[in-house]
């Protein structure tokens, strides 16, 4: 199974903003246990959702400067873009269900 990869501030525009492929952003830190509990769902999706979603995870403690651009201050979020838009945002532990259901709806 693929595991989502990481991203930096470095790569962000490229794969993030400039994407044809929507693209969900799972925002994380090592210390947090949401954050760990949600790992293997977000691998899941990143594996089940190949070739229409982009899946990549960033880690607010080395990437502070991406998350506070983005209004991230709680941990776990996940942010959708599309077109280089936010168009979802989901905060905290979520069910796979939850998640797909609304990537479902924006793709």
């Amino acid at each position: 199974m693929a595991a989502a990869p990481a991203i930096t501030a470095d790569n962000f525009d490229e794969e993030v903003l400039k994407s044809d492929t929507p693209v969900m952003v799972d925002f994380w830190a090592e210390w947090c246990g949401p954050c760990k509990a949600l790992g293997p769902t977000i691998d899941q999706i990143a594996a089940e959702y190949a070739g229409k979603l982009k899946v990549f995870k960033l880690d607010v403690q080395s990437e502070a400067a991406v998350a506070s651009k983005y209004g991230v201050s709680s941990i776990p979020t996940l942010l959708i873009f599309k077109g280089g838009d936010i168009v979802d945002r989901l905060v905290g532990l979520q069910p796979k269900q939850n998640i797909t259901s609304r990537i479902d709806s924006l793709l």
